[in-house]
């Protein structure tokens, strides 16, 4: 998964490994509302939300219902 550079000003691996992990969950599990994915990942809101705006900028995610998200059908290569 690529991320573009200068949305964040230098991630952390540990970010982009949560990040990569959450967008997995949501292409094996389906739509999740983000506090089912801060409950899953032990995340607050907030945080989940601020991952969400991360996979949500670079087309990966999107919420067809307020709080639910799923994947787009963009083609990812998972490195």
């Amino acid at each position: 998964m690529r991320i573009r550079s200068g949305f964040l000003n230098h991630p952390s691996s540990r970010m982009l490994t949560r990040i990569k992990s959450v967008y997995l969950y949501l292409q094996h599990n389906g739509p999740s509302t983000t506090t089912q994915l801060a409950d899953e990942f032990g995340l607050t809101d907030r945080t989940m939300q601020r991952d969400l705006s991360v996979l949500e900028y670079n087309g990966l995610v999107f919420s067809p219902n307020r709080g639910k998200w799923t994947t787009t059908e963009r083609k990812v290569k998972i490195s």
